[in-house]
């Protein structure tokens, strides 16, 4: 019974691609930050092999690792979550998502205003913190939204939970969904609901992203069409509008993630198991928190020494990322990084150093090999160098 177990570690960079300049990225490098704040302690990971894998120079290397690694590099044009995961999944997008840095055009908010009922404040790119500092209390007494969005393809709708009800923000989101197609068609609308008063407010983990459809066929629907069950946690049903999934559970944070994880792990199924742990991204990442970055690290590497001791013999845990955040920069928003693969089970060979590949996509294509799948997606299977034939 063939089980992967595949966790993206949500931003969790490993230095700057050679094109980071041209995204305004240049000099990033997530793990190469966090790792000097002194809450920093991955021994399992680095039992795996991390600080083996090529451009990682901030850690002491494992003699003996128990995984095989890679830096992966993006092949697609982007550096969000939406682009990040599609391409883990065997799209690779040379077109980037589109993205509004004078905010959205006045006809596209008139048409939301209209359909919604309700008036927009901001219409800006904003930290999400900050921007309540700066529109809540005119939300609280308006009712109007705050719609708001970032350097990445993303339309954000922040709302009080005393003003709209968490299920209405829902289907204003919904609304936004349907309008923003075409040219205006960003990788995801995002519901923001928030608690608390004036200066205190406080986001809450009721957010909910109603992402576009993946444009082509990804591993998802091709595991899904040969039988086997396609499992996601966190966020990864709404990154792929719930195509190509057979069962979902939607979290509260990395912890209410792994918990999940574990009750997977025990049992009987065959096929995929999908983890998204946001708080990487989310709670540090932007908020440019290299210490609670560290220190979620550290609590995510003892989760996963649990994990591992789990595993059944057929069993592979490949562990990666969707692009980076580094919490040290004058930004607040993604970067443009190599990310991580480090890949063990039983069955995986030990030690081998697969370099630098050419796309997050070789993930999908190394799964689909694994299932005896024929693949359609995008990307190479490294399978054969690091499956034992034992």
């Amino acid at each position: 019974m063939k089980r992967v177990f595949l966790i993206v570690l949500d931003s969790f960079g490993i230095g700057e691609m050679p094109d980071a300049e041209f995204y305004g990225d240049k000099g990033s490098n997530t793990i190469a930050a966090v790792s000097k704040e002194k809450d920093f302690r991955l021994n399992t990971m680095k039992k795996l092999g991390l600080f083996n894998i090529d451009g990682i120079n901030c850690c002491s290397t494992e003699n003996e690792p128990i995984g095989s690694f890679a830096r992966l590099s993006e092949a697609s044009k982007g550096k969000d979550t939406t682009i990040g995961h599609w391409e883990i999944a065997g799209i690779q997008s040379m077109n980037p998502l589109p993205t509004f840095p004078e905010g959205f055009p006045s006809e596209t908010i008139k048409k939301f205003e209209q359909l919604s009922g309700k008036k927009v404040l901001c219409n800006k790119p904003y930290s999400g913190t900050k921007v309540l500092m700066d529109y809540g209390r005119k939300h609280m007494e308006t009712g109007d939204l705050i719609v708001y969005t970032s350097a990445d393809s993303v339309f954000q709708i922040a709302a009080h939970e005393d003003i709209v009800k968490v299920e209405d923000l829902y289907k204003i989101c919904e609304i936004a969904r349907e309008i923003l197609t075409g040219d205006v068609g960003v990788g995801r609308v995002i519901a923001r609901p928030f608690v608390g008063e004036y200066p205190n407010f406080v986001r809450t983990s009721n957010r909910h992203d109603f992402s576009i459809k993946p444009p082509e066929i990804t591993m998802l629907d091709q595991i899904c069409e040969s039988g086997l069950e396609v499992i996601s946690v966190g966020k990864i049903y709404d990154i792929f509008s719930g195509k190509g999934i057979t069962r979902f559970y939607r979290t509260k944070g990395n912890d209410d993630g792994m918990n999940k994880t574990f009750e997977i792990i025990k049992e009987d199924f065959e096929g995929l198991c999908f983890v998204n742990l946001v708080d990487f991204d989310m709670l540090y990442g932007h908020r440019n928190d290299p210490q609670g970055y560290a220190r979620a690290l550290t609590k995510f590497d003892s989760q996963l020494e649990n994990l591992l001791k789990e595993m059944k013999k057929d069993d592979i845990i490949i562990i990666t990322a969707d692009h980076g955040c580094d919490p040290t920069t004058s930004s607040t928003d993604h970067s443009r990084e190599y990310v991580p693969m480090v890949i063990a089970g039983e069955n995986i060979k030990q030690g081998v150093n697969l370099g630098t590949r050419k796309s997050f996509s070789d993930i999908a294509a190394t799964i689909l090999d694994y299932f005896g799948i024929e693949k359609k997606t995008k990307g190479e299977s490294f399978l054969n160098k690091v499956l034992n034939n034992d």
